[in-house]
């Protein structure tokens, strides 16, 4: 019997995994592109394992060209791509990379937080377009967060992480979770446990740090926006589906959103045509976890999961249950 084989739909290019080359047969896409889906189904009826990234979707037709398949690792803390009640059927573990990017994921949410109220990136691109031609101490006045309400919408690992950072800008924290959180975490984070209706209402500014499920999909959308404050401000580091960007682009011309920053997108890798129109929204390429460091660990957690299960153990990380073991 040969060595397991394992598919790697796109290659790493942040960990040494030679000796996971040396334990299975692997077969790599680039590491300068995703497979195309001919090449993935191509393979899939051999593969073990495969190591998956949320753009390869992992659907019922991609689970069941995989007869030998005993676990699908994503690469990334979001499995919303991933069939799992299917893969689960089948007696296939599935597993994602969490806590490992909490720190560098709340760090972005707070550098989208400090450039859209203050101004960063419009005041960068007038200075790039050659513009500054002297200071004037009338221009881009933005808006300070200290002081300020932060409702955060999702407190789980991150959230958590991100409230600690608003806490260093003596911002007050409301947070609206799925469940409330425990005693000791509110009193740590100083943070109040409000529905989501008076944390639209009371928030200076929004967070969001939800997982994209049928309930968070479309969580901000026009009725949304109309029960906020004036001027607030939105970051958006969770999943671009959670906000309808046309009532978002709306808000935006409006006024009645002050400012918005965007690492994902609704439709990514397109983003929403009305944003390049506008000054006040900070777009970036869903770099949310895009640190060297945290991508080894993202990396070295997948390739764990992946000796554990095909070693017969229970992996690190599962977001399912199988009835048995391999």
């Amino acid at each position: 019997m040969g060595r397991p084989r394992v598919l790697l739909t796109r290659d790493f290019i942040e960990l040494d995994i030679s000796d996971f080359r040396s334990e299975f047969d692997i077969h790599a896409g680039s590491k300068d592109g995703f497979m195309s889906r001919e090449e993935l189904f191509a393979h899939l009826p051999e593969a073990d394992a495969a190591i998956i990234r949320h753009q390869d979707h992992p659907n019922r037709e991609f689970i069941d060209a995989a007869p030998n398949l005993k676990i699908i690792a994503n690469y990334g803390a979001g499995f919303e791509t991933v069939d799992v009640d299917h893969a689960t059927e089948r007696g296939i573990w599935v597993t994602n990379t969490p806590d490992v990017l909490n720190d560098t994921t709340a760090d972005l949410a707070m550098t989208l937080l400090l450039c859209v109220c203050r101004r960063v990136t419009e005041g960068e691109r007038y200075v790039r377009q050659g513009k500054w031609i002297t200071y004037d101490p009338n221009d881009f006045h933005g808006s300070d967060p200290r002081g300020k309400t932060l409702g955060i919408v999702g407190m789980g690992r991150i959230g958590q992480e991100f409230a600690r950072l608003a806490r260093t800008f003596k911002m007050k924290i409301i947070y609206h979770n799925r469940r409330r959180v425990s005693e000791e975490i509110e009193s740590s984070l100083e943070a109040e446990y409000v529905d989501f209706s008076e944390l639209l209402a009371r928030s200076d500014f929004i967070s969001l740090h939800t997982p994209l499920t049928d309930e968070t999909r479309y969580l901000l959308d026009t009725e949304e926006f109309e029960k906020m404050k004036g001027g607030v401000y939105v970051i958006n580091t969770a999943r671009g589906q959670v906000v309808r960007e046309s009532a978002l682009a709306a808000a935006l011309r409006s006024g009645k959103v002050a400012g918005a920053g965007l690492d994902v997108h609704e439709n990514e890798p397109q983003v929403h045509p009305e944003f390049f129109e506008l000054e006040n929204v900070v777009l970036l390429p869903h770099l949310g976890s895009a640190t060297l460091e945290t991508r080894a660990k993202m990396a070295a957690l997948t390739v764990e999961n992946v000796r554990l299960v095909l070693g017969g153990q229970r992996p690190k990380t599962p977001v399912n249950e199988v009835s048995a073991l391999a």
